[in-house]
């Protein structure tokens, strides 16, 4: 009897390592490491931050990182970048579902001159796999994550997923 407890302890420990683990593979194949990485423990989020959410904007009307500013991917607007934050050594943190597209876009503002930019390891998936506070479009903390489709789905492993 003592072992069932045991077993589904050891299970959950195993499942919650695999989505990192997962994420981890996935940026080792798919990311060049051109832009540097800040890991969701050490990001302390204060005004003189700027978070660039590189999703699409049906993703981020689901959910977002607090006051993040919605750039895009696919339609990225580099002049809306540099409206929005003119001095090129403002800290910038780009992110994304969990690392991938914003590391493109970090590309696209370190040639732009901006200096000081770091991608989001793990995106939101791995803030939000850390219990960490995302925010619907009205401000108000939500579970709901857009997993962007069932495969990447997989990789979030805590609040509501959301696929439309």
């Amino acid at each position: 009897m003592k072992l069932i407890p045991l077993f589904y302890i050891i299970l959950l420990f195993s499942l919650s390592g695999y989505s990192q683990s997962k994420i981890d593979s996935v940026l080792k194949v798919s990311n060049n490491q051109s832009v540097e990485y800040i890991l969701h423990n050490e990001l302390k989020i204060t005004d003189s931050i700027v978070l660039l959410d590189t999703r699409e904007k049906k993703e981020f009307k689901v959910s977002h990182l607090k006051n993040a500013v919605w750039v895009g991917y696919t339609n990225f607007n580099a002049n809306k970048v540099t409206k929005t934050v003119s001095n090129k050594d403002t800290p910038i943190i780009v992110y994304c579902s969990i690392g991938v597209r914003s590391e493109d876009i970090g590309e696209k503002l370190l040639e732009l001159g901006y200096t000081n930019v770091q991608n989001l390891y793990g995106g939101i998936f791995e803030w939000k796999n850390n219990n960490l506070p995302v925010y619907d479009n009205k401000n108000t903390i939500t579970k709901k994550v857009h997993a962007f489709d069932q495969e990447w789905g997989k990789l979030l492993t805590k609040g509501e997923k959301v696929y439309h």
